[in-house]
């Protein structure tokens, strides 16, 4: 058998890095994802993302985000993770009176 001459967490010379790409439909609105592109650098990742997710124009706004910068929760730890949150009484919307004149929420 040959030997793997790459080590396993190095990325081949001839791959591109992965950029996640956010669209904001309309002013007032929140960045969504809208997927990914692979490109060399951010000016060309954005340009790749404008071409891919906006041909309709149905984009007022772009963000991309190399994938490699993004860092998330795992959902296995959901439990310890927020359950702090469940000792905040004051951020839970029965805390307080609704008045009677704003009606059904």
């Amino acid at each position: 058998m040959a030997e793997n001459p790459m080590p396993q967490n190095a990325m081949p010379q001839n791959v591109m890095p992965l950029w996640e790409v956010f669209i904001r439909s309309r002013t007032g609105m929140a960045h969504r994802h809208a997927g990914s592109v692979h490109a060399p650098d951010a000016e060309m990742a954005l340009q790749a993302a404008r071409d891919t997710y906006t041909r309709r124009g149905e984009g007022l706004s772009l963000w991309v985000v190399p994938s490699a910068a993004i860092i998330a929760s795992d959902p296995a730890d959901k439990a310890e993770f927020f359950e702090p949150t469940a000792e905040k009484i004051y951020r839970h919307p029965t805390f307080y009176e609704i008045p009677p004149e704003v009606g059904h929420m």
